[in-house]
């Protein structure tokens, strides 16, 4: 048995994913063992045991770098590169940018679960994974090429639905790695670290576009040509042993898709009360973050104009990705050395909950406002990172399932960013005449789903500890 794990013979009815986990340097990383023995992990549907150790940190590195330079692949776009495109096409119309983002994350997010099922039930020399993300950095790249040709809105859209699909299942994929191999003891400190990564591929993939402005091209396809060699590094050097004889039991059926989108609850409760918690958080965030730019113009401007506090705003955004970034680590690491999950998601919510309060009752002190801002975005990181590891922690049907549960789980975000922005447009007008709008209610309102979804999680999931 070498020294990371023994996979050992499956016996008949054994699970046939013992065999199929393996870490950064190819070598096994789960082995099989008797349903009797008492030290485990997760136990798989036929009754077996799949007892995953510790990932190497050559593992834990290449996936930091793959997610880095996919998400910035992504980022790009959103943060600039669209921008200059709409104004391109229709220099007139440039509120359609709005239409041109929500079409491609409304494509995303029904796609998910259906790639996550389709990888469950992948069978390739290269295992499950692996395919999807070399399909989807080269989807992500004709989809960037597209953009970049685009001759109109509509097939600039398109185009954007096309780069959505590629760098999202690149990114899913990825996370699906984690849920395939990390221990307990390690979901909480990656998932901190990919938080980070993430906050820090935000400013660098639209610092690299910036670089290109005025070559179209360059502007969208240097982003995704590093994440294309980021993912690359990732697929040649995380071994993943092939899935040519994993037994699937149900086929991937259009019925069986449809189905398959919803769950019941009754089978899976910790991981329904997660998702509600998660949503109720996801709609106070959304709330509050929508809104917070013409907030803060609307509190530090006399004619409450965005143009004028713009230095602010760019003050504001630094500061709230370095506390995002730093609440996701301290969270995510905390979280693994003291064995503590929920207790981290109250505080996180008790974090957000208070930064909202001090902003809806700031007045025009603009020092109380950015340090209501900081603290919610210290609340926001800490959320990320520890309840991106409680999902893989109550993750159900985890060797089997794992691509269909994360892309249900991603629909507590979707939801609440699709519809909170809808509720929020009739709170705005209450008590406030003519042009006034009465913020200081909406993150109220945004405090008080972030403190019920702490709560929720903290009260309810009682298999995470």
């Amino acid at each position: 048995m070498n020294n990371d794990l023994d996979t050992g013979t499956p016996q008949p009815g054994a699970d046939p994913l013992g065999a199929a986990l393996a870490d950064a340097e190819g070598g096994p990383l789960g082995r099989m063992v008797g349903a009797g023995e008492p030290d485990f992990d997760d136990v798989t549907p036929t009754g077996s045991v799949i007892v995953r150790e510790r990932v190497s940190a050559g593992y834990i590195w290449l996936l930091i770098i793959a997610t880095l330079g996919s998400y910035a692949a992504l980022v790009a776009p959103i943060g600039i590169s669209l921008s200059l495109r709409v104004q391109e096409l229709a220099p007139e119309n440039i509120e359609l940018l709005g239409y041109v983002v929500g079409v491609g994350a409304i494509a995303a997010a029904i796609s998910q679960p259906l790639v996550g099922m389709w990888s469950d039930r992948t069978r390739s020399r290269l295992g499950r994974r692996r395919p999807f993300a070399i399909g989807g950095t080269i989807v992500g790249l004709i989809g960037l090429a597209l953009m970049a040709a685009a001759p109109s809105v509509p097939v600039l859209a398109l185009a954007w639905v096309v780069t959505q699909l590629g760098w999202a299942t690149v990114l899913s994929s990825l996370l699906l790695s984690q849920a395939d191999r990390l221990p307990e003891e390690q979901r909480g400190k990656v998932a901190g670290l990919s938080g980070f990564t993430q906050m820090i591929a935000s400013v660098l993939g639209v610092g690299i576009a910036s670089a290109f402005i005025g070559n179209s091209f360059l502007v969208f396809l240097v982003p995704g040509l590093i994440g294309a060699v980021a993912l690359t590094l990732w697929v040649t050097l995380v071994k993943e042993p092939s899935s040519r004889d994993l037994v699937v039991e149900q086929k991937l059926t259009l019925g069986r898709a449809l189905k398959d989108m919803v769950f019941n609850p009754k089978q899976h409760p910790d991981f329904a009360w997660n998702w509600l918690g998660r949503l109720f958080f996801m709609f106070g965030v959304t709330f509050a973050t929508t809104f917070t730019t013409l907030f803060f113009a609307s509190r530090l401007s006399e004619g409450g104009q965005v143009a004028d506090i713009g230095g602010l705003i760019t003050i504001l955004s630094l500061f709230g990705v370095v506390a995002t970034a730093g609440g996701a680590i301290l969270g995510g690491f905390l979280s693994d050395k003291l064995k503590r999950r929920r207790f981290f998601v109250l505080l996180a919510g008790l974090a957000f909950t208070a930064g909202a309060i001090v902003m809806a009752f700031g007045g025009s002190n603009a020092t109380v406002l950015i340090v209501g801002s900081v603290v919610t975005s210290i609340g926001l990181g800490v959320f990320s990172a520890v309840d991106q590891a409680i999902v893989l922690d109550v993750l159900p049907e985890r060797d089997t399932e794992a691509g269909r549960y994360m892309g249900i789980n991603g629909y507590s975000t979707t939801i609440a960013q699709a519809i909170a922005p809808i509720v929020a447009a009739p709170l705005l007008l209450i008590g406030v005449e003519g042009a006034d709008k009465n913020f200081g209610l909406l993150f109220i309102v945004a405090a008080a789903c972030t403190l019920i979804g702490g709560n929720i999680v903290m009260i309810f999931v009682r298999s995470a500890k």
